[in-house]
């Protein structure tokens, strides 16, 4: 029998809140998820737009997380 365990090298995740303190909630809790699987936060891209329906602005981001180190 063999047993085999993949890093995940490349992780992309996608957040959305209408306040910028829960947008940054969201992206923290994940970040510390992520440590467990020796993820940090490669990028992050960040974006506002108007929300019409609500009538405020709706804040986005899209963080990159990458592998620390070499593991091969």
């Amino acid at each position: 029998m063999d047993f085999r365990l993949d890093l995940i090298e490349d992780k992309i995740e996608f957040f959305e809140a209408f306040d910028l303190r829960t947008l940054e909630k969201q992206i923290d809790q994940q970040i510390e998820t992520n440590k467990a699987l020796l993820l940090h936060v490669h990028a992050i891209s960040h974006h506002a737009v108007f929300h019409p329906d609500r009538g405020k602005m709706l804040y986005s981001a899209v963080v990159h997380f990458k592998v620390k180190g070499s593991f091969s």
